[in-house]
């Protein structure tokens, strides 16, 4: 089974060098469908797999000058308290009841459409944003709008382990669309990592995170993103994000069906 695990690993660390796209879409839905760990556990672990893969993401970014801290805080005011209020919530209820993984599931079903749907429109979004600067949020109404993003973003990543990448970037497009793409990617990693950090340390407290599991997707997954980022440009991007878009819709219907 840990082979299996690291292949995992290997193949979902692939796709995110590929195509950007956070791994939390792919990895919770996997480890929940094929390999029949309970949502709970499945979205801990990922959490802490995802703390680990983007403090190393954040400091690239960093060092690269594509981080707008400002921004960062202001999203970090929102999603790092209500990652603390929705893991209190999960310890009331009983993170790893039957009755909550189910919740859980159907909530990671949810998160995987979102993704969807921020892979296939982010583009036509910033476009048309572009195209009519007279709709973009300014001043006071933007910062309490990021702020408010956060908040969901930050219940959505404790929850199910899945937002914090295509559906993170997606709402920093609509609220920033003068954003180069390299500012958003690396805005995106940057307030993730406190909030997975947050989010793991929750899921910890309550049991739901595999250390072993954690330790052999680790392993696969650090040479396929290697792997994928040394490849992304020989392989179409349209041609990718269609099928992991087909492929995430297939596993959010079998998630709630």
């Amino acid at each position: 089974m840990t082979v299996s695990y690291v292949v995992s690993g290997f193949a979902v660390g692939l796709l995110v060098g590929l195509t950007g796209v956070g791994g939390g879409s792919l990895m919770t839905p996997l480890l929940t469908l094929l390999f029949g760990i309970h949502p709970s556990v499945a979205v801990g672990t990922d959490l802490a797999f995802a703390s680990a893969t983007k403090t190393a993401g954040t400091f690239a970014h960093r060092f690269k000058g594509t981080v707008r801290w400002d921004i960062v805080r202001r999203l970090s005011y929102g999603a790092l308290p209500a990652a603390v209020v929705t893991t209190l919530l999960l310890k009331h209820f009983g993170a790893v009841s039957n009755e909550i993984g189910q919740v859980i599931r159907y909530s990671i079903a949810i998160s995987v459409l979102l993704t969807v749907i921020a892979l296939l429109f982010k583009g036509k979004l910033q476009a048309w944003l572009n195209a009519h600067p007279d709709r973009q949020l300014q001043g006071r109404q933007l910062a309490n709008a990021t702020m408010l993003s956060g908040a969901v973003l930050g219940a959505l990543v404790t929850i199910s382990s899945i937002g914090a990448g295509a559906v993170g970037a997606t709402l920093l497009v609509l609220l920033y669309p003068r954003l180069s793409p390299a500012e958003i990617a690396g805005t995106d990693i940057a307030y993730a990592v406190p909030l997975t950090a947050i989010a793991a340390f929750g899921h910890w407290w309550l049991g739901s995170i595999d250390w072993s599991l954690l330790g052999a997707l680790l392993l696969g997954s650090v040479p396929g993103i290697t792997i994928g980022s040394l490849a992304a440009r020989a392989v179409p991007e349209k041609f990718l994000r269609g099928l992991l878009a087909v492929t995430l819709t297939s596993v959010a219907l079998k998630l709630v069906f």
